[in-house]
């Protein structure tokens, strides 16, 4: 085991050669045998493994602070199903819980901060948090690395400066945002100031897990697709651009490829796709033969079945996982998962038959050719 050189006293174990590199070779644009998948929030609610611990743990907050836990339900998506790679089990608004915004979760309400950002003092105070105080989260990806053994490439994850600001001035979820666009749009300086905070904590918060084992990265942009035209490249494109720009590429002699997520963002891909990721995320609304033809060679794709047509038939799921995949057609470059989190109130079969689909179409998609 290395030493993490910015956080001497976290052991990285990178010792375990990868038996499953297909991920990674799609994120690349490199040929693969067959399409990968993972699926966003695969270790959720929808498995009666992962409330049972969620229970041992106490509550959700207790389950994302203890690596043993966060292990535990990293690995048991993996277990029911042959998924390409594993995600970190954390949560996007950690960032801002370390700033001192005080994060709690309401049973049936979702996240909440006590100290929300109204003021301008508020902002002004703001200041990128000493990464030590996330340490459950480096410690969670080296113990995650060390029990994966190789199976599969593992996942590190951050939300977007943007949508990190978003919660941080509304306090939770928002259906219209009005709170943080009114500061937007009244004060850009105040909410300049937030986004240039949050893209430094999310670029050394990225860094530190890529240091601790994750072997790619992925920026989540939940309300990116809340602003305007101009505007989304202004308050959110330019802060993910600048939060990636000092992310490794590269550790320990392995390529770390960089994703970008934003939900709502099909109009964009041009302007993302010119900020350098090696892949872009895709919500459903995407048509996947027309996003290809968009990006052209300067990245790989990611999605983008809609998470609702897990609901239907298992031979509706396998039609529609067809649909997509010839969509895409027979080229490199893409890596298949949700337009969005899965819910849940999916049933765990149907996911099986997802996967399975996913695996066997691409193989004959492949021969084919």
């Amino acid at each position: 085991m290395a030493a993490c050189p910015n956080h001497p006293t976290h052991r990285c174990d990178v010792s375990q050669a990868l038996q499953n590199d297909t991920f990674l070779r799609a994120l690349l644009r490199q040929p693969t045998e067959y399409t990968p998948i993972w699926l966003m929030r695969q270790a959720g609610r929808y498995l009666p493994e992962y409330n049972a611990t969620r229970a041992k743990a106490g509550s959700f907050l207790a389950l994302a602070k203890n690596p043993a836990y966060a292990t535990e339900v990293t690995l048991q998506p993996l277990e029911r199903f042959p998924l390409d790679a594993a995600i970190l089990f954390s949560d996007i608004l950690t960032i801002p819980d370390a700033m001192g915004l005080g994060l709690s979760f309401e049973a049936g309400e979702g996240p909440r901060f006590a100290h929300p950002l109204r003021t301008e003092a508020d902002v002004r105070r703001l200041q990128a948090p000493d990464l030590d105080s996330l340490r459950y989260v480096f410690d969670a990806v080296s113990e995650i690395r060390r029990a994966l053994k190789g199976r599969v490439p593992l996942i590190g994850f951050s939300g977007s400066p943007w949508t990190l600001a978003c919660y941080m001035v509304e306090g939770a979820g928002s259906s219209d945002f009005r709170t943080v666009k009114t500061m937007m749009y009244e004060r850009p300086d105040l909410m300049t100031h937030i986004l240039e905070t949050n893209a430094k904590a999310v670029g050394d918060y990225l860094n530190a897990q890529i240091e601790a084992g994750a072997q790619a990265v992925m920026v989540f942009d939940t309300w990116g697709g809340a602003l305007a035209d101009g505007l989304y490249q202004r308050f959110s494109l330019a802060y993910m651009q600048k939060a990636l720009a000092g992310v490794h590429r590269e550790w320990n002699g392995a390529r770390i490829p960089h994703i970008v997520f934003t939900k709502g963002g099909g109009q964009w891909l041009e302007a993302i796709a010119e900020t350098g990721p090696d892949a872009i995320g895709l919500d459903w609304t995407v048509d996947l033969a027309a996003a290809r033809r968009r990006v052209g060679e300067r990245c790989a794709l990611q999605g983008n079945f809609d998470p609702t047509a897990l609901f239907a038939s298992p031979e509706a799921i396998r039609m529609e996982v067809r649909r997509l995949l010839d969509a895409y057609g027979n080229a490199p470059g893409h890596v298949f998962n949700l337009g969005h989190g899965i819910s849940q109130f999916t049933q765990p079969q149907h996911v099986a038959a997802l996967v399975d689909e996913v695996h066997s179409y691409s193989r004959k998609l492949r021969q084919m050719a």
